[in-house]
């Protein structure tokens, strides 16, 4: 009786050292003294205790903070550059036979590829184009990480630290340019006034009425303040007793 218990006892600790469950984002690369013999996954796995051994690896995208580093620009700026890159394995086997640690070399590769392809561009270009460089920086990387089984999502630039000499130069700049478009519109506005005007006083030229109506309604707004005191012509009392006279000889008609 008791061979039968020690041999059941031994049985499951051997079926609990062979058992293992691998999760829906994870896969297992399977050695066999020491060599690959394939991926498996995901659910329950039965391994061959001491001949067998399992390493566990993510599918999911993992995010990775690219630290902030100094970058000099094709024109000479200095410039603190920090971005973010997502990354997956996309071959199991690979990210575990062929680098040692995929997490730290995609960091340090993408470290260097944005110091090498920011270094390319001028500072203008950086802040305008920030879509374009990202893209470029992702096809680099790609080209690294493809022979260690990871594939790079995305890499975003999300902070550039701009030094304060040339934070206070660029806001000159941007308040010089805004100046600049004030001064056209209220330069196309008077263009546009003085030729509305122009017409009114080829209008008015045409009737001579029309210029003494005009100018009694500018001395009634005038006369609406009260210290306001209004000194006629003599030559505009003239003028102002014939347009009288033509008025009522066109209503006598």
């Amino acid at each position: 009786m008791e061979p039968l218990i020690i041999l059941g006892f031994i049985a499951f600790v051997v079926l609990c050292l062979s058992v293992r469950v691998v999760k829906e984002y994870d896969r297992g690369v399977i050695f066999f003294l020491g060599k690959v013999t394939g991926v498996r996954g995901p659910g329950l796995i039965l391994l061959l205790p001491i001949f067998e051994q399992m390493t566990k690896v993510t599918l999911r995208t993992i995010t990775m903070n690219i630290p902030s580093q100094k970058i000099i620009t094709k024109d000479n700026v200095s410039i603190d550059i920090a971005a973010v890159a997502y990354y997956h394995i996309v071959d199991p086997q690979k990210s575990v036979v062929a680098i040692e640690n995929v997490h730290d070399a995609v960091n340090q590769i993408s470290q260097t590829t944005v110091r090498n392809v920011v270094g390319q561009f001028m500072l203008d270009q950086l802040l305008s184009q920030t879509s374009a460089i990202n893209t470029q920086i992702k096809e680099v990387i790609d080209t690294h990480t493809e022979p260690w089984g990871a594939e790079v999502t995305a890499v975003e630039i999300k902070d550039i630290t701009l030094p304060e000499n040339m934070q206070r130069a660029m806001a000159k700049e941007a308040e010089a340019e805004r100046e600049r478009r004030a001064k056209i519109v209220a330069a196309e506005g008077e263009m546009q006034a003085s030729a509305k005007l122009a017409e009114a006083a080829d209008i008015m030229a045409a009737h001579p009425v029309a210029l003494q109506l005009r100018t009694l309604q500018t001395m009634a707004e005038i006369s609406v303040e009260k210290n306001s005191t209004i000194i006629f012509p003599a030559q505009f009392m003239t003028t102002v007793q014939e347009a009288m006279k033509m008025i009522m000889t066109d209503n006598g008609k």
